[in-house]
Formats: structure tokens, C-alpha cells, sequence
């Protein structure tokens, strides 16, 4: 039987002394009780401890004994099985390192294992190599892994594993392949484990999936979806009771579905009327409406962004909005709904948008979003939401009534869960069952400066007390969370993991992802409320109550029997319950930031509710409800009720069909992908004949002149690994390993060297030091003059400086139009070009190398390092300190040593002695030539210096000509002044006076 646990032995390393038989004794005794805890992993699922339902079982079986990658359905989650794994391996004598893990699952992890076992990650480099050394289980980033498996400090061979977390993102430029190709160069019988819960994402492209295994050095591939037998087996007989409630919508709000959902489909077919010759298979009005709307759009539209004309572009930003416009329709209140649609009624967007809002749809879905808010008098009636009749009625008539019929004699108060989508419809939720619809409504007209005038007759219970309402704070709302409490978020804006990069310069993404109203506001919002009733229990007369008030919609709400629960400071959730014996109503969203999706299962333990009402659908949600309860494996009366609510035949039941389809046509790919698949043995990467870990890429002509030089030498025939030409070095600074170079120069058998430098970012040679920009780095450094002084250095201690101008793989290798050029920032591109070219001019020997993406940087360094010397890691991390220090303690100015260094007669050889010996540059005049021999040690660069400084130089016409076209093209620029004032001079000067006065200023 396989022995897989090694986690659980506890070794002892100490050495055996041979002279005392007592210790030998003791240390064989020792080495049986080990060998007597090794068990398998059959035996490791047997124990108590451990529970999984029957697939994660086999899960965990399947994962522990074969390197491969795990695709599981959403909601069928790896997290169990990932943790039992982490646990039979947890031992001071194993090192495992989990990477490319979210901050949530982390803690996730942490939490759950012994605390001997996991190490947190050191700043230090030395700490870090000692954490190294004590085992077990460290979550580490990658860039920091990368860097310390380069420099080897840490014990490659020793690392008993590698866990992999979202796997579908391991592309081939990124650090985590490069830190697994690093870990199994040198390491060939450590395990990687991978896991991924998105499908979704294996489709993209052509063998996306056989790529990802390749970088993953995995050649097992296990497919979880929910039609899984074994899923479906363990999940069938405790299915718990569900009841579908299809919500009607209104009038009002069918018209506006109606209405834009004409609108998407015109401007759809009208982008594909526009660019016949693009594929625009994936824009649909179907896709328009789902969540991943974006990302397809992305997919299809970036990499020819640039080749689009202005009304695709406005059409892409107008199905954005009228998509934002359809959810706030659908899932908000309608005072909500009606302040976002009336940002859109300007003259200032009717005058930037593709044309929608002059068509009879757009006129009807302004004049629909009015009515519902407004009755036809004008008074401030907004309509309620469908939903909220419906969840009143299951809390106040459904659930009481259900409680009296199936367990009569039970008087424990009932624990309700109300599920949502986000935090905005969590908050209105609260504010509707604790204040009442009515209140919430005019509050949010009120917030959203929505001039409310006279109210209707439904809300003139209210308007006697509106001012002393909104006069009166907000009650604090307390986050319900397992260790922490937050403050008031009406206050303080949490700290989100989820705000997008403000600082990306990707046209497309930023129209596609740009924040909205409600995603401002969200800010506000809470992931979570308790709420209560105000009866001890229910009665006979408290149900006779609710039946006799009909639906229980119409009971007026200022009279709620909602509450915030008062006891969630104590945090305590049980015993509060306990002890006032009341109802529980927990409002929560399917994810949070702090902790993803796991929050659903932990909520689910802690309450342990009788009912949910799934107030939105979510696929993972649902799967979720389904596990939880095949874990308790109680008796059909005992499990738990879920509520539906959805609008049928509408844009949400779609958007959620749209979805389960697609996820079952992901998974249906890579099942068929994986029948045909051919994997190769050496794909693992634990034999010799892994030729990927060792690929160096040559130039065809390159191999021919090498094949022509070696003919004399056994016919041309290579020489073994080992017996070849020393391995290419170039030396990378640390900063760069947040880029995908470094990770591609390695693929191509070079070696990197990470070396903190203060000049350069890459050292290909002992001459050539490259600066890498990318577009928006370009823009900010040129606006920002960094690069210019990066530029003075590299000329100063570089004989042959570049400056390496890198586009994104994904984007077009284009410098035009909007696309490429900040947002941050008013500059044109013509501004960049023009300030390129200053720079060029300014520094004669600096080289500018354009590239398309990192792999073609990565073929063009190896190209420039043919037949050169290897860069010394030693001088290139001196270059920028020592010698520096050097020149501040001579007090060189830097200035004057780079004006000097452009004088006739002055180079690197005498400008050291001029600085020392020359004085001040006007002293500098004064010396006679033969003053400036002795300064410059040769004749000839005297005469040239004394010559530049005293004899008058009159320029030809060509040259005039020429100094005053750069002089016009300074002046339209605006900066500049140094080279303005030198074009000036030049025009100006007639005589030596005018070359004097210049010198001097």
C-alpha cells in the first residue's frame, strides 16, 4: 500500500550516538513509533476527524495521489478537500508552499490548521531562509518566491510540494510558471497540486487547457462539474425543500425591459453593420445582460481597439450604460432606478452618445422611469418593489404558518437567512423591513436630491415626522463578522481588495469598468445585518394577526414587528438568541471582501437556519445550500425551506439560464478536449528528457554559423548539456519581477541574475544597460522628467545606454489614437513623440528599441548578448552606489560634469582632472592654451576647447535655417527652455561675444 502521508510521522533528526546502547535503544524505539504512524490516504479518510461527503473524498484521493490539476464546478468547492490535504501534510518535516492564493483564502487556511505549523513570511532575507528551514505550510507571494529561488535561499531540493490556487491563470509569462520551473529544474520528486473552480476560463483561446498543464508540470487533469455521477450521488438524497415563487413584474417596469432590451438589439446590430470584416460572434443581446458582459467584449474588441472608428466606440460605452440601466431597473427601487436614468437625459450626453437617447424607446423608458415615481397628479407615489409584497408574506404569513403546521409543539424561535446579490439590495432590505417601504423610498428621493414636492396619500403618515426623521442619525449598523466588528460604514468607506486599478490606461477597460453611482455608494453599504422581532414567540393570536392583515403587505410597516438586532456587539450570535427567544432574520450577500464565498458557509454553520429565501438567484449560492445540507443529513421534515423569488420569462431568469449554460458547455469542451488530449511522459518535468525546462531559442543564421564552426569537431555533432558554452547571464533588477520578462528571458536558457541596481533595469553586457517602459510608464516618466535623469546616468557609466519602449502582448503595437495614452494626464500623443525626439537628440548615443510584447524583448535581448562578455553582478550593483558616493565626497556637480563632458577636447578620460584642477568655468576662460594642455594632457583637445570658448564660430545658412525651425517647434511646444535658449543663442550669434555671453549664463 502506497505510503502518501509522510505529514503525519514526527521524525527525529537528532544523530544517533555510538557510544551509549541507552540512546540507540530510544532512537529505535522512536523510529517504530513512526513507522507505526504512517498511514495511507485510504486510512487517513477513516478518521474521525476527518469529514467529507463521498466526492471530496474521492477528490482528495485522486489529488493526493497524482500530480494534476483540479477544475471543480462554482459552488462545488476544492476548499475541504485542499485543507485535508494541507493537514495530512503538515509536519515540521515537509515544507509545502501554497501560491497564487486570494488574501480571504489564506486566512481561510490559516485558520483552520495548527498554528506550529504555519509560518508567516519574513521581510528579511536571512528570516526568510530561516522560515525556510523550520517546514510546513507557507503561503508565500510568488515575486518573493522567485527571488529567493534564484538567489537559493531556499532549500529547493528539501520543498516537499507546491499548492497551485487558480490555476486558470497560470499563462506561460507569468512568475507562477516561472517559480514552477524553477522548483522542478532542480527538484524531481516533489508533488504540484493544482485547483481552479472557473471553467469558463479553459475556453478561451486554442488548447487553453494544455498550455495551462504544460506551465503546471501536471499530466492528470480531474473535471468536477455538478453533473458529476459521484456529485449528483451525494447530493440527490438530501435534496432540501424548495418552493419557486415567480414574482410578476409590473407594467412599468415590462414596458422598460421592452423598451431596452430594442435598444441593445438595434445598437448590436448596428455595430455589426459597421464592421462587417470583425468577428462579432460573441455580441449578442443575450451576452449584453449577463455579469461577464465586459470581459467578452475585452476578448473580442481589445487587440483591434485602435482600428475601430468613434461610433463603435460610443456604441460599446452606450451598451454599458443601457446594461446598468436594465439591472438598476430590475434589481433596485424605483427612486433608485429614476436618478440614474435621468443622469442620462443632458444635453451634454445626448451630445457624446451613439444616438440612442433620440430614438421613440429611449423617449418611452425616460417617460416609464417618471411614472413610476410620480402618479399622474405629480404627487411623490413611487411604486414598491415586486419583491418586497412577496418576502413580506413569506415572513409574516408563510413561515409562521409553516412553523404551526409541521412542528406544533416546537417553540423555538425560527432562523430566517435572506440571501441577495450585493450590498445596495441588502441595505434596502434592512431600511424596508425595519422602517417600512414608504420611508426608505422618500429617504433615498431625499439622498438622491430627487425634488419630491408634494407626497401622495400613502406617504402622508410620514410627512408630519419627515423632518424629525432625517434630522435623527442613522442607527449604527454592526457588520456581522466572526472576529472582527467594523465601524459604521455611513462614516468610514471600508477598505476593498475589489476597487479597480484607477491607474490603468487601457481605453476599453476603463469604459467597460468605470464606476457607476451604485458602485460609488456600495461604500456604503453593508455585507451583512441581523434583524429581530419584537414578539417573545408566535401565538395563536400573533398568527391569526398576520393572517388576518391578507398578504401582510398592506400592514403599515411604521408599525413593524423588524428590529435591529441590538445583542450583535456581543457577537455571540447563540447565546443571544438563547436568551431572548425571539426571531432571527440574517440579510446577507452571497460574497464579501473579507471572505469570499466561504462567508455563505460560515453563516450557514452559525445559524443553522430553518429558511431561506433566495432573494436573487446564484448558481454557486445554490450549490452551496445543496452541500450544506447533504452535510447535516437530517430527515426531510427536518431540512431546511428555500424560497425562490424571480421574475420569470425576464432578464434575470435569463441572465441566471444564460449562465448554468454556459459553465455546462465549459465543462462539455474540456471533456471532450481531454478524451483527445496527448500527454507527453517528460510533461512532469521528473526526467531527464524534459527538454522544455532546458529550451534555448537561437537565430537560424546563428545555428548555421555555429554548426559551420563545429564541422571540424565530430561532424558538427552537439556536445552534452553540461560540456556547452558557459549559460548567457543577464543581471535584472528586483523591482522588475513584477513584469513577465524576466520569467521569458529564463525560458530561453539565459540565466537571470536579480541584483538590486539603482541605474537600469536590465544589464545585458558590461556596455549595455537597458531602461524598460511600458506605454504608461513612458508617458508618466516623460511628463515627470524622470527619464531624463535615468538617461543622464545610463550615458554617463554605459557606453551604449537603451531606452526599451514595451506594448502589452493582449494590445496592438500602435501609438495612436485615444487608445494608447493616459487618462490621468491632458498630454497628446503628439507631446510624446516630440519629447522622444528631444531626448534622442539630447543624448546622441542612447538607443530606442520598440517591442511588440516581453516575447519578442526576450528574443531581442538574447540577440544583443551574442558574442559579448557577461555583465558582473558585483560592479553593477557598485555602479550606482559606490560610485556615486565617490563623486558626491569629490563634490562633482552633475550639471557641470555632463555640460562639460559635451566641450570639444573634453571625454571621460580628462574630464576628471578638468573638474578637479579647473576651478570655476570662469576661471576656465582665463587659462591660456597651454594652461588646457596640462588640463587635458594632448594638444589637440586643448586647441579644440580654447578654440569653442574664444575663437568666433559663424554658422552657415543651412545651420540658421535649421536652429530656427528647432527654436519654432520649441516655442509651439511651451517647455523646454534649455533647448529653446541654445537655439536662440545659436541664431543669434554673430561674434564671440555672443558665444561668451551664452557660456556664461
Amino acid at each position: 500500500m502506497e505510503e502518501t502521508e509522510e505529514a503525519a510521522t514526527h521524525r527525529d533528526d537528532g544523530e544517533q550516538p555510538g557510544c551509549s546502547k541507552i540512546l540507540a535503544d530510544q532512537h529505535q524505539k522512536q523510529e517504530d513509533e513512526d513507522l507505526a504512524n504512517i498511514v495511507t490516504a485510504e486510512e487517513y479518510l477513516m478518521r474521525k476527524d476527518v469529514v467529507l461527503l463521498d466526492y471530496e473524498k474521492q477528490m482528495f484521493l485522486d489529488m493526493v495521489h497524482a500530480d494534476a490539476l483540479m477544475v471543480c464546478a462554482k459552488g462545488i468547492t476544492y476548499q475541504r478537500v485542499l485543507f485535508n490535504i494541507l493537514k495530512a501534510y503538515s509536519d515540521a518535516g515537509n515544507l509545502i508552499l501554497v501560491i497564487n492564493s486570494s488574501d480571504w483564502e489564506e486566512e481561510y487556511y490559516k485558520n483552520r490548521l495548527e498554528k506550529k505549523y504555519i509560518h508567516d513570511v519574513a521581510n528579511t532575507a536571512t528570516e526568510r531562509e530561516r522560515v525556510y528551514l523550520e517546514g510546513g505550510v507557507q503561503f508565500i507571494s510568488t515575486r518573493i518566491l522567485v527571488v529567493d529561488l534564484l538567489k537559493q535561499r531556499i532549500p529547493i531540493e528539501l520543498i516537499t510540494g507546491i499548492v497551485v490556487l487558480h490555476a486558470h491563470t497560470i499563462i506561460e509569462s507569468c512568475q507562477e510558471a516561472f517559480a514552477l520551473r524553477l522548483y522542478r529544474q532542480r527538484n524531481k520528486t516533489g508533488f504540484i497540486k493544482a485547483f481552479s473552480s472557473s471553467a469558463e476560463a479553459f475556453t478561451i483561446g486554442y488548447g487553453h487547457i494544455e498550455r495551462i498543464m504544460r506551465n503546471l508540470f501536471v499530466k492528470e487533469l480531474f473535471i468536477w462539474p455538478r453533473f458529476h455521477a459521484v456529485v449528483q450521488a451525494s447530493l440527490k438524497p438530501y435534496e432540501a425543500q424548495t418552493i419557486e415563487l415567480h414574482v410578476p413584474l409590473s407594467e412599468k417596469m415590462k414596458l422598460m425591459q421592452t423598451h431596452i432590451l430594442d435598444i441593445m438589439n438595434y445598437l448590436v446590430r448596428e455595430i455589426k453593420r459597421i464592421n462587417r470584416t470583425v468577428d462579432m460572434e460573441e455580441i449578442t443581446v443575450e451576452n449584453c445582460v449577463t455579469k461577464k458582459f465586459h470581459k467578452i467584449l475585452q476578448a473580442q474588441l481589445d487587440c483591434i481597439w485602435h482600428q475601430l472608428n468613434s461610433q463603435t466606440k460610443l456604441i460599446v460605452a452606450d451598451l454599458k450604460i443601457l446594461r446598468s440601466l436594465m439591472i438598476s431597473t430590475m434589481y433596485n427601487d424605483a427612486v433608485s432606478a429614476y436618478a440614474l436614468i435621468k443622469r442620462y437625459r443632458t444635453t451634454e450626453y445626448a451630445l457624446s452618445n451613439s444616438g440612442w437617447t433620440l430614438l421613440d424607446s429611449a423617449e418611452q423608458i425616460f417617460k416609464l422611469s417618471k411614472e413610476r415615481v410620480f402618479n399622474g397628479l405629480g404627487e411623490f407615489e413611487p411604486e414598491p418593489c415586486p419583491k418586497w409584497k412577496y418576502l413580506s408574506e413569506i415572513l409574516k404569513v408563510e413561515i409562521p404558518a409553516d412553523m404551526k403546521r409541521t412542528k406544533p409543539d416546537c417553540y423555538d424561535p425560527p432562523k430566517v437567512l435572506i440571501l441577495c446579490q450585493d450590498t445596495r439590495t441588502c441595505y434596502q432590505l434592512k431600511q424596508f423591513l425595519t422602517q417600512s417601504g414608504e420611508r426608505y423610498l422618500l429617504y433615498t428621493a431625499l439622498r438622491q436630491q430627487i425634488p419630491v414636492g408634494k407626497l401622495g396619500k400613502s406617504f402622508e403618515q410620514i410627512q408630519a415626522n419627515k423632518d424629525l426623521e432625517l434630522s435623527l442619525p442613522q442607527p449604527p449598523m454592526k457588520s456581522y463578522s466572526q472576529k472582527t466588528k467594523k465601524p459604521n460604514l455611513k462614516d468610514t468607506a471600508p477598505e476593498t481588495d475589489e476597487t479597480p486599478n484607477e491607474t490603468q490606461v487601457d481605453e476599453l477597460a476603463q469604459l467597460l469598468t468605470q464606476g457607476d453611482v451604485e458602485v460609488m455608494e456600495a461604500n456604503y453599504f453593508q455585507e451583512s445585518y441581523m434583524l429581530t422581532m419584537t414578539q417573545t414567540q408566535f401565538d395563536d393570536s400573533d398568527l391569526g394577526q398576520m393572517n388576518d392583515s391578507g398578504t401582510g403587505a398592506d400592514t403599515s410597516v411604521d408599525n413593524s414587528v423588524f428590529e435591529p438586532f441590538p445583542e450583535m456587539e456581543n457577537l455571540d450570535i447563540t447565546a443571544a438568541i438563547a436568551a431572548r427567544k425571539q426571531p432571527l432574520i440574517c440579510l446577507q450577500t452571497f460574497k464579501t471582501e473579507r471572505e469570499g464565498s466561504a462567508a455563505l458557509d460560515r453563516v450557514l454553520e452559525e445559524i443553522n437556519p430553518q429558511y431561506v429565501v433566495m432573494y436573487h438567484c446564484n448558481v454557486a449560492a445554490i450549490r452551496q445550500l445543496e452541500i450544506y445540507e447533504a452535510r447535516q443529513k437530517r430527515k426531510l421534515k427536518d431540512r431546511m425551506k428555500v424560497f425562490f423569488l424571480i421574475h420569470a420569462r425576464t432578464v434575470e431568469e435569463q441572465s441566471y439560464l444564460t449562465s448554468l449554460r454556459r459553465e455546462k458547455q465549459a465543462f462539455e469542451l474540456i471533456i471532450e478536449t481531454k478524451s483527445k488530449m496527448v500527454i507527453p511522459d517528460y510533461q512532469d518535468g521528473k526526467t531527464d528528457e524534459a527538454f522544455n525546462l532546458y529550451k534555448a531559442y537561437k537565430h537560424p543564421e546563428d545555428a548555421v554559423e555555429s554548426a559551420n564552426a563545429q564541422s571540424r569537431k565530430a561532424g558538427g555533432q552537439t556536445s552534452k548539456l553540461g560540456e556547452e558554452e558557459p549559460t548567457p547571464k543577464i543581471i535584472v533588477d528586483m523591482r522588475e519581477f513584477r513584469s513577465d520578462l524576466p520569467c521569458l528571458i529564463h525560458k530561453r536558457g539565459i540565466e537571470v541574475l536579480p541584483v538590486t541596481i539603482t541605474i537600469g533595469d536590465y544589464i545585458l553586457t558590461p556596455e549595455i544597460c537597458v531602461e524598460r517602459k511600458s506605454i504608461s510608464d513612458l508617458i508618466g516618466s516623460l511628463n515627470s522628467g524622470r527619464l531624463y535623469n535615468q538617461c543622464i546616468q545610463m550615458q554617463r557609466y554605459y557606453a551604449k545606454p537603451i531606452l526599451l519602449i514595451e506594448f502589452d502582448q493582449n494590445k496592438p503595437f500602435h501609438l495612436q489614437g485615444k487608445y494608447m495614452v493616459s487618462q490621468n494626464t491632458s498630454t497628446t500623443n503628439a507631446d510624446i513623440v516630440q519629447k522622444l525626439q528631444l531626448l534622442t537628440l539630447h543624448f546622441p548615443k542612447l538607443r530606442l528599441i520598440w517591442s511588440p510584447s516581453p516575447y519578442a524583448t526576450a528574443q531581442l535581448f538574447e540577440e544583443l548578448k551574442l558574442g559579448k562578455e557577461e555583465p558582473d553582478a558585483k560592479q553593477a550593483a557598485a555602479i550606482g552606489a559606490d560610485d556615486i558616493g565617490a563623486y558626491d565626497d569629490l563634490k562633482f556637480n552633475a550639471n557641470v560634469y555632463d555640460f562639460l563632458l559635451r566641450l570639444p577636447g573634453v571625454n571621460t578620460k580628462n574630464v576628471h582632472k578638468l573638474m578637479r584642477h579647473g576651478g570655476s568655468l570662469k576661471e576656465l576662460l582665463k587659462k591660456s592654451q597651454d594652461e588646457l594642455v596640462a588640463l587635458l594632457d594632448s594638444k589637440e583637445n586643448a586647441k579644440l576647447l580654447w578654440d569653442i570658448l574664444h575663437v568666433a564660430h559663424l554658422p552657415e545658412k543651412d545651420e540658421v535655417s535649421g536652429s530656427a525651425a528647432i527654436l519654432a517647434a520649441s516655442k509651439q511646444m511651451g517647455t523646454h527652455s534649455r533647448f529653446r535658449r541654445g537655439a536662440a543663442a545659436n541664431v543669434g550669434a554673430r561674434g564671440g561675444g555672443g558665444y561668451m555671453r551664452r557660456f556664461k549664463n
